[in-house]
């Protein structure tokens, strides 16, 4: 029983000198106050977040990727299945080529009316020539008959060429107007078949942009956060594949009170140290000053009150040291962010930059 005491008094004496030399070392760490010009919020590290979606409905093919992943722009990330597709592709080029043979034949169809009214035109001009024959012929025979030279049956003769030969130009104009809508008529069939072509085009395009969409290709360089969902699911149009965040876009969301947030400039210095890594400070600049509180209390009506207004500080990392620690670049880490409101100041010792080698 003594032994035992010993023992665990040994091993709790280990436990008290552990604790005591990390409470050390964390207040050797952190920093002792803030001096006048300074300025602290707490934060969680974020990155931009992108959402790889099908833009088509269908079912995953093959997923290439796996969380954690880093990839780079333009990689094939996931391939949906498009043999409905391909096989609508078929039907529309089959169709388009049949469009295409329409128009050859519509175009046939112009030349043969053109050659037929201007047959229709010569039988025309023919007919007119017989009435102007006939005519003549009929004034002499009149003319013949007044003196008692031609007989009555001469003139009735000649009377009745020359309605015939009307009646046959009235014919004659009647197929030049027939030939004339039967060319109106071909003329609009190209145009038909011509349509029918410029839309047998537009959908062998869509169909070839819904098979590349089926393609689903990184927008950015970054890293796969989740997989939601998996080979062999049926996606919907617009359905949610995968999670990408770019870490090359990252930053710290933190809130300051009025007075001290109005103070902060754009691209003002911001140095960040993580809840994780204490040991480092990470420069950061602020792209982002809200200018509408956040937050704030049910009723404002004093200056005290204005006080407690809080806004928000967005503050990004140089993407060129992202690029340098791509590896270790984690979102979600929550962390404090030191703003200096004062740029003729110097950091405090414990703020100064220290970065991993």
């Amino acid at each position: 029983m003594q032994h035992l005491t010993r023992t665990n008094l040994i091993r709790l004496g280990i436990a008290i000198a552990v604790a005591v030399a990390l409470f050390l070392a964390w207040q050797w760490l952190r920093p002792q106050g803030l001096p006048d010009g300074f300025a602290s919020g707490n934060g969680r590290i974020e990155a931009v977040e992108i959402d790889i979606a099908a833009k088509t409905p269908g079912r995953i093919q093959d997923m290439y990727v796996d969380e954690g992943d880093f990839v780079a722009r333009g990689q094939i990330l996931v391939r949906l299945d498009t043999a409905s597709l391909e096989a609508q592709l078929r039907q529309a080029k089959a169709q388009l080529q049949r469009a295409e043979i329409g128009i050859e034949t519509a175009e046939s169809q112009v030349r043969q009316r053109e050659a037929e009214k201007s047959a229709t035109d010569a039988v025309v001009a023919q007919r007119k020539a017989e009435v102007d024959a006939a005519q003549s012929r009929l004034a002499r025979t009149e003319q013949l008959a007044e003196r008692g030279t031609a007989s009555r049956q001469v003139l009735d003769d000649d009377r009745a060429r020359f309605q015939a030969a009307r009646a046959a130009l009235s014919a004659a104009t009647a197929q030049l107007a027939a030939a004339e809508a039967a060319i109106s008529t071909a003329k609009s069939q190209v145009i038909g078949a011509g349509a029918e072509v410029e839309a047998g085009r537009a959908t062998i395009e869509r169909l070839e942009a819904d098979i590349e969409d089926a393609t689903l290709r990184a927008p950015r360089a970054g890293r796969i956060q989740y997989r939601i969902a998996q080979p062999g699911e049926i996606v919907a149009a617009g359905g949610r594949v995968l999670n990408l965040i770019d870490v090359s876009d990252v930053y710290m969301t933190f809130f300051l009170p009025t007075e001290e947030a109005g103070r902060v400039a754009l691209g003002a210095d911001i140095h960040l140290v993580l809840d994780a890594a204490p040991q480092y400070v990470i420069p950061a600049k602020a792209t982002f000053v809200a200018d509408v509180a956040q937050f704030t209390p049910k009723t404002v009506e004093t200056a005290e009150e204005r006080q407690k207004l809080m806004f928000r500080i967005k503050a990004r990392i140089d993407p060129d040291l992202l690029q340098k620690h791509i590896r270790d670049v984690k979102t979600g880490l929550p962390g404090m962010a030191y703003v200096r409101l004062d740029p003729r100041l110097d950091w405090p010792d414990e703020l100064q930059v220290k970065l991993p080698q």
